[in-house]
């Protein structure tokens, strides 16, 4: 895995369009708790960066969420943080200050490692707002 690429084409409409509406329309069943989750993690001062792994099949990153089928879900869901990316290598040194420049504001957006067979990438999707 090149990690050079993952921090590089975050959100690459090119790279993740066929997937953005698979991961959207999934994405609403769990926003509210990734919201939530995501708010407790930084408040608690566990990491400024949370992020939230989704995936086809169970994967080792992380702490699970919630499985497939959970909350009408399809994919399953897990947290993590850039902490834990730079132990494993998945974001080195070198490309931390691009990564936190490109993180998107987490009280308006979910960062989601998406990893499936095709596609293993940063994307950031919007919470909704409530009104």
């Amino acid at each position: 895995m090149n990690e050079d690429l993952l921090v590089d084409n975050i959100n690459d409409p090119e790279l993740n369009g066929k997937y953005m509406g698979q991961i959207s329309s999934d994405f609403v069943k769990v926003a509210d708790q990734l919201k939530e989750a995501s708010y407790q993690i930084r408040a608690r001062k566990l990491s400024l960066h949370p992020i939230f792994t989704t995936s086809r099949e169970p994967i080792a990153i992380g702490n699970s969420l919630f499985a497939a089928n959970d909350m009408g879900n399809s994919w399953y869901y897990g947290v993590s943080s850039v902490e834990e990316f730079l132990q494993r290598g998945l974001i080195t040194e070198d490309n931390i200050e691009h990564f936190e420049k490109s993180y998107r504001d987490p009280d308006e957006f979910c960062c989601l490692f998406v990893v499936d067979k095709e596609f293993i990438n940063f994307v950031y999707i919007p919470f909704q707002k409530n009104n």
